[in-house]
């Protein structure tokens, strides 16, 4: 019998329809997921589901709001064995409970007979009503430069919010938990809410924000200090930050802990990683005011329908891209390297003439965006708009972190009580005087001076500061918290205005645009030929986790970390063939560099050069900044043939290949591409270079023989329609 689908509106039900697509079952949904729209469902009078075809969430409401399945159903598995509370607060150092139920007799799995014998909590915060719409945007997105096509913002889906109180105790508290169910993603999204209606003020000193008794990857009897697989689930939150890549910045919030109620679990000494909670490491420690309220940070569950890497890969890269789609903004850039008249003009006017979008004024230029002079921002602003009318976009560099302010404002270490010795050896704390004021100066700098970017470097990495002088933080436990708000709020501010962010951390759910794709500065000091395998190894490290455009390279026009005249490109017009190969290398790959130096060109031969890479760029755009397929590509080992290849079943062109020889010798060999990705399924129209098409048949296993001829270190570009 059908499901009727509901639609949940201040917690009456409103009978919509009574379908549920059949396609579902058939649709790959990385390939085409429009048949996986989510739907709130009626399962019972007191159930009901968040379903996309994909994932699916169980609530009951009675005897208390609890979430009692949550299911993959591309599998077919239970991506859980067990309820818990929906949420856990600490509020005047009292722990409470937010929703759930007690009385499961064996967390290994969950029975549906148990659930009906199960009771709730009576000192937990209780049930008492829903709401619901479609999802809200979480930041304003002012879109002024080329992004991926078709994106929306806010995504499309179901926003559920369910409501809970403290009958007795504290009548005046209210929590929300707020959850995302999205179109086409097997990804849902949650955080909490808390709103203090009562007459005295409250501390918040912790939270808990999801909770979830996964189901354990593996049963292991012991671990013999050997770390344990966790469930085959990817997790996302706004709270993350300290690296490049995700395993590195999610140590803030996201948990996997033993399970203290999993008394059956194989492993003897009860510590397999199976209890998932989403909570910051220390505090957040806020004191929250009659009427006011407070937020948690978000969080992102992506479910796996694989073990396969590429698929997993490749699902976290449209997450982000459906999520943060302002990631997919990829101007073409150069750093100028000086930041007098002269210097400025000719990199902004070079930049136009060769079809370049942004220029930055990188470090060690004597940008100093910290200069709140009137000569200074009159400066700037002039130099914005000089380049607006050219088409350009023009910003800065600033340095947060890694840096000495002094005893006062920098950043105490709790283990020493001394400044130094933290994550960069030294940095300000954005809570000090210093940190307000740099703050203050960052928003002023962008409101006068109507740049474009700003790439800032170290941003916050999550320091946490004892001190207890500081204007901006009480102490140890609201420190981590209260920095890492005052960033991420300025962050969303600058995705309002349309500011590009280049930010060497994982700032991308908070608004930025650009991290680094995974390089050690000191290569780009190595010989040029090194720095051109270097170029194409890093780009097809650094996409396993990141989309092309969320990732930049270098190119170092001049002398960068020493290597002297053999590790720079200038003059430029006597390295041709190397610009060449480092322009392909990125550029081909869909991948921006940042091109350091005092010109693009510097002569009508390297001019040419670079006109017709940005053309062919921009010509293929959307094709080589989509995905890369790792599996039908070869990472460059500069032995032989090494390429990457690109898929998207949206566009016209369904894949781009370029395909390097890094050797002295002409290299003909056969190239099988797997078309799957593509949507591609029998037959496909390849084009070499530009030139003449030709049709090839796709095997069952949807792959596609090809023969080239790669002249020596060179490269061909291929097209697949």
């Amino acid at each position: 019998m059908n499901k009727l689908l509901i639609n949940l509106l201040a917690g009456s039900i409103l009978i919509l329809s009574a379908c549920q697509s059949d396609d579902k079952s058939i649709a790959d949904w990385l390939i085409d997921n429009d048949a996986y729209i989510a739907q709130l469902e009626q399962v019972s009078e007191t159930e009901f589901v968040l379903d996309n075809g994909l994932i699916r969430r169980v609530f009951s409401i009675n005897p208390a709001g609890s979430t009692i399945g949550l299911d993959n159903l591309m599998t077919g598995e239970s991506v859980i064995r067990g309820i818990k509370p929906e949420a856990k607060v600490m509020i005047n150092d009292i722990e409470y409970e937010v929703g759930g139920l007690t009385g499961q007799p064996n967390y290994a799995y969950l029975k549906r007979e148990w659930i009906d014998g199960m009771k709730a909590n009576p000192d937990a915060f209780q049930y008492k009503s829903f709401e619901t719409g479609p999802i809200k945007a979480r930041m304003d997105w002012k879109r002024v430069r080329h992004a991926a096509p078709d994106l929306e913002w806010p995504p499309k889906g179901i926003h559920l919010v369910m409501n809970y109180k403290l009958p007795d105790e504290m009548p005046g508290l209210e929590i929300k938990v707020h959850y995302n169910m999205y179109d086409g993603l097997p990804v849902f999204s949650k955080w909490i809410e808390l709103i203090n209606h009562s007459k005295d003020a409250i501390r918040l000193n912790s939270f808990v924000s999801e909770i979830l008794a996964a189901v354990e990857a593996e049963s292991w009897v012991e671990s013999r200090d050997v770390e344990m697989p966790k469930p085959n689930i990817q997790v996302a939150t706004d709270y993350q930050f300290g690296g490049m890549v995700p395993a590195n910045v999610t140590k803030h919030s996201v948990f996997w802990e033993s399970d203290p109620d999993y008394h059956t679990q194989v492993g003897y000494t009860k510590q397999t990683p199976c209890l998932l909670e989403l909570k910051p490491g220390i505090g957040p420690n806020q004191l929250i005011e009659p009427g006011g309220q407070f937020e948690s940070f978000r969080s992102w569950v992506l479910v796996n329908d694989s073990y396969d890497k590429m698929r997993n890969s490749l699902a976290l890269r449209k997450m982000y891209r459906i999520i943060a789609p302002w990631t997919t903004e990829n101007p073409l850039m150069m750093h100028i390297r000086y930041s007098d008249d002269k210097a400025i003009k000719l990199a902004l006017d070079q930049c136009a003439e060769v079809g370049f979008e942004m220029a930055i004024m990188t470090f060690g230029s004597g940008f100093h965006i910290e200069d709140h002079s009137e000569e200074n921002l009159m400066k700037w602003k002039k130099w914005a708009d000089y380049a607006h009318e050219k088409g350009v976009h023009l910003g800065g560099y600033s340095l947060l972190s890694s840096r000495r302010i002094s005893e006062e404002d920098d950043v105490i270490n709790p283990e020493t009580g001394k400044r130094g010795g933290v994550i960069h050896g030294n940095a300000p704390c954005l809570g000090s005087n210093w940190g307000k004021e740099y703050m203050d100066k960052l928003y002023h700098f962008y409101e006068v001076t109507g740049m474009d970017l700003l790439e800032h470097d170290g941003s916050y990495p999550g320091h946490i500061c004892a001190s207890e002088t500081h204007p901006g933080h009480e102490g140890l436990e609201d420190s981590q918290w209260n920095q890492w708000k005052t960033i991420s709020d300025y962050y969303k501010w600058c995705r309002a205005q349309g500011i590009y962010l280049n930010v060497p951390d994982w700032f991308y759910l908070s608004g930025s645009n650009k991290n680094g794709m995974g390089y050690r500065e000191v290569n780009w000091s190595l010989p040029r030929a090194q720095q051109v395998i270097h170029t194409r190894q890093n780009i097809f490290d650094g996409t396993w986790y990141k989309t092309p455009s969320m990732g930049w390279m270098f190119v170092p026009l001049t002398e960068y970390h020493g290597g002297g005249a053999a590790a720079t490109i200038e003059p430029l017009n006597e390295h041709l063939e190397h610009y060449d190969q480092m322009i392909a290398g990125n550029l081909g790959n869909g991948v921006q560099a940042c091109y350091r130096g005092p010109r693009l060109y510097d002569t009508e031969e390297t001019k040419e050069l670079v006109i017709q890479w940005v053309d062919l760029y921009k010509k293929y755009r959307d094709i080589m900044e989509s995905d890369i397929i790792h599996s039908s590509s070869r990472r460059a080992d500069g032995r032989d043939l090494d390429w990457i290849f690109h898929a998207n079943p949206d566009l016209q062109v369904k894949g781009f290949a370029m395909v390097f020889n890094p050797t002295d010798s002409d290299i003909q060999k056969n190239l099988d591409f797997d078309l799957y990705f593509t949507g591609l399924k029998n037959k496909v129209r390849i084009s070499t270079n530009g030139e003449k098409d030709v049709i090839h048949q796709i095997n069952r296993q949807f792959l596609v023989r090809i023969p080239v001829n790669v002249k020596a270190s060179g490269y061909i570009y291929m097209t697949f329609e």
